[in-house]
């Protein structure tokens, strides 16, 4: 089982708006991550820890302007912690082992795929294509890469 953990030589090679989302709590524009059109087949990783989070079969346009999933491919590797920031009541999505800020998780994603939508922000994310899973370490997540629905 692979460790992941929170790289320091990760963080300082973040963009600014990586380093902001991720380090510093923040929310990218809706609109303009550079995963929310993706349709590839692959899995969605930290990009601070590198830890497996979502994959394209669970992603679906929800039409809010940021990536949204259905599920997590390894609950484990998420822990959702209650957000009071904003004046709302939300709860948020991090990284486990990179305390990566993700997004937010909300119950009115699709009722017939568990009725939750993970509202994640592409800028925590590195997305690894299918073909390229097995190479980076990422091959017992194989059986769960389908084509988007």
């Amino acid at each position: 089982m692979p460790r992941y953990r929170k790289d320091p030589e990760r963080i300082k090679a973040l963009s600014p708006e990586e380093f902001r989302v991720t380090q510093c709590n923040g929310t990218e524009p809706p609109g303009t991550g550079r995963y929310l059109h993706n349709k590839a087949p692959g899995l969605y990783v930290d990009i601070v820890s590198g830890e497996p989070l979502f994959v394209s079969s669970d992603k679906y346009d929800s039409g809010c302007g940021w990536p949204s999933f259905a599920r997590p491919v390894a609950p484990a590797h998420v822990v959702e912690r209650q957000d009071f920031s904003h004046g709302m009541i939300r709860t948020e999505v991090r990284s486990r082992d990179g305390d990566s800020h993700l997004g937010h998780v909300f119950a009115d994603g699709p009722p017939d795929r568990g009725g939750l939508r993970y509202c994640i922000n592409a800028a925590s994310l590195r997305f690894i294509p299918r073909d390229e899973m097995e190479a980076e370490g990422y091959g017992e997540f194989l059986d769960q890469v389908e084509d988007v629905r």
